[in-house]
């Protein structure tokens, strides 16, 4: 039987749009938000309805079909705007956080362009390749390992702003300790200064931004933090290809120094931001969290739709269930079926994140650039900032879609191109891809098709990569989580770095069928494993992975039909009965 749904009190509207915006949602602002009435929105569904509105005529009836029925009724009650003043500062917050992944944007690509450098080479007697110039390269990602399992306690005691302090404060005494160096072993303990500061601020910025943003926008606003990657390259790219020529050891001391920029003003703002709402309901300061939902999603109404459910199913996921305070124990990640899908998705994005091929693209393209007679170092490094700069701008696209698209359709589809690029890349590759090579033409296509790469890569997995392993942990194992991922994703790196060059130095261009066979495979675990997590809280994710088939949970469609008298629930999608209204083309989806 269809049940009428409803989404609280609202005044008269002059058309069915007006109401959808919320712009008149009425509610007392100075009424306190209790535990009791918290738990009684779970009846503002049945308190009243939009047949308040003025009445619908029957071309403005029509179904949609929704992924979860109580956040969508909260956004028709009052569908926000992304552009008031609380939310342009709300903006200005997260921007901090994302200086979180310029920074390791720039950590990431710094070492590549100063081993390259005479006058590094010179100073600290080294070479461009060989064991000692990997052992450089090597203690950053064994700082980071250590990192792993420091950041989700401290970020879990502290809270995140504190996490992304002393995150931000490491690598400021890393970029000290690397810059000031004098000595090969003291550069190198610079580096490991870094890694450990990087893998605090890499669990602390992307969970502060997750728990932080609007739930209408959060997987745009976290897609873009991951994005803001490709800023940190860029920035650290552009700066070596200045200085260079440079005879002097500022050559490569400026770029290193140049990294205390971005964490300095991490470190001088983050304590201004507010804390998280999740991490204050947590710790008992359940006040200040409802004062940062009203401000940053309520727009100023405590009584609003969306600080109401938002701050319900915190206390019933939070304070009911109980948040993890044993900071030594990581069980709780793998102690249950539904963890262990959790950490399917989790590990599965930390790896193909980094084994889909855009590892092999940083050691294959010099080669080609070689071959079409582009050798000059300067060149080379425009072309990778060229294409780092392209690729950012791949990564905003991918970022504004997630919401729109879902996780899984993009994350299909860019594997799924992969696979094709890969495939065309390896028949180019067969012919043009041996420094023997005197076709530039077709030397130019392959390096066409691994920019095509390089380009799908930022468009589907640059947003995601962050952005999907939050949200599918729990708030209890969020930090510790992002943590085991950061693991997982330097075990990738590590490959990375040493596993691909031994293999294309072995097989020439025949690694390129690894990458189709592992990508094919990437794909079908995606399908059969990864669940769909758009248009839903966090806390409203939970509920994929309480049941028996996470995947098969997430993917289910509730339809509701908008009539004149309000909002009818229909059921299930598939299940539902008498829908005789259309759909319109722009609303069938949220």
């Amino acid at each position: 039987m269809a049940e009428k749904l409803s989404v609280g009190p609202t005044t008269p509207c002059d058309d069915v749009e007006d109401c959808y915006r919320g712009s008149r949602v009425s509610g007392s602002s100075g009424d306190d938000i209790t535990l009791e009435n918290t738990f009684e929105m779970s009846q503002f569904s049945q308190a009243g309805s939009l047949s308040s509105c003025a009445p619908l005529s029957k071309d403005q009836q029509y179904i949609r079909t929704v992924a979860h029925v109580d956040f969508t009724k909260a956004l028709l009650a009052q569908k926000p705007t992304p552009w008031t003043k609380p939310m342009l500062k709300l903006y200005c917050y997260l921007f901090v956080a994302f200086l979180n992944s310029i920074i390791n944007g720039y950590d990431g690509s710094i070492m590549g362009g100063i081993n390259a450098m005479s006058t590094y080479q010179r100073y600290f007697n080294m070479k461009t390749t060989g064991s000692s110039t990997g052992i450089v390269f090597a203690i950053y990602s064994i700082g980071h390992f250590f990192g792993c399992f420091i950041c989700g306690p401290l970020t879990d005691s502290w809270g995140r702003r504190w996490g992304m302090f002393s995150g931000a404060l490491t690598v400021i005494i890393g970029t000290c300790v690397q810059a000031l160096s004098t000595t090969h072993a003291w550069f190198m303990g610079g580096r490991f200064i870094l890694g450990l500061g990087a893998a605090i601020l890499t669990t602390a910025g992307p969970v502060y931004v997750a728990e932080m943003a609007h739930p209408a926008w959060r997987g745009t606003l976290t897609g873009l933090y991951n994005s803001f990657y490709c800023v940190g390259g860029i920035a650290a790219t552009w700066t070596m290809y200045r200085t260079q020529n440079w005879a002097s050891d500022l050559s490569w001391r400026l770029p290193i120094w140049l990294q205390a920029v971005a964490s300095g003003t991490v470190l001088l703002l983050c304590l201004w931001c507010p804390e998280t709402p999740r991490w204050l309901v947590s710790n008992d300061r359940s006040e200040e969290a409802i004062r940062v939902l009203t401000t940053y999603h309520g727009d100023g109404n405590r009584k609003s739709p969306l600080v109401l459910l938002s701050y319900k199913e915190m206390l019933e996921e939070i304070v009911l269930s109980g948040s993890d305070k044993r900071w030594w124990d990581y069980s709780e990640l793998f102690n249950s079926t539904s963890a262990r899908w959790r950490m399917v998705c989790v590990a599965g994005m930390a790896f193909f994140g980094q084994w889909s091929g855009n590892g092999a693209v940083t050691h294959f393209l010099p080669v080609l650039l070689d071959n079409v007679g582009i050798r000059a170092e300067a060149t080379q490094l425009l072309h990778y900032a060229v294409l780092t700069a392209v690729s950012f701008g791949a990564a905003i696209v991918g970022s504004l879609l997630v919401d729109r698209v879902g996780r899984r359709v993009v994350l299909m589809i860019g594997t799924g191109l992969f696979i094709v690029w890969w495939t065309v890349i390896t028949i180019l590759a067969s012919h043009y891809g041996k420094e023997s090579n005197t076709n530039t033409a077709g030397s130019k296509a392959t390096i066409a098709f691994i920019y095509l790469f390089g380009i799908t890569y930022s468009f589907s997995y640059t947003p995601l990569q962050v952005l999907y392993p939050v949200e599918c942990l729990k708030y209890e194992t969020r930090a510790k989580g992002m943590g085991v991922f950061a693991f997982f994703t330097n075990i990738a790196t590590l490959f990375n770095s040493y596993g691909t060059s031994v293999i294309i130095e072995k097989i020439s261009w025949g690694f390129c069928f690894l990458y189709i066979a592992w990508d094919i495979l990437e794909l079908i675990v995606i399908y059969l494993f990864f669940v769909e997590t758009r248009s839903r809280t966090l806390e409203e994710i939970n509920e994929i992975f309480k049941d028996p088939m996470p995947r098969n949970k997430s993917l289910q469609k509730h339809v509701i039909l908008v009539t004149q008298n309000g909002i009818l629930y229909q059921g299930p999608e598939g299940y539902q009965q008498n829908l005789e209204s259309p759909l319109p083309p722009s609303e069938q989806k949220f």
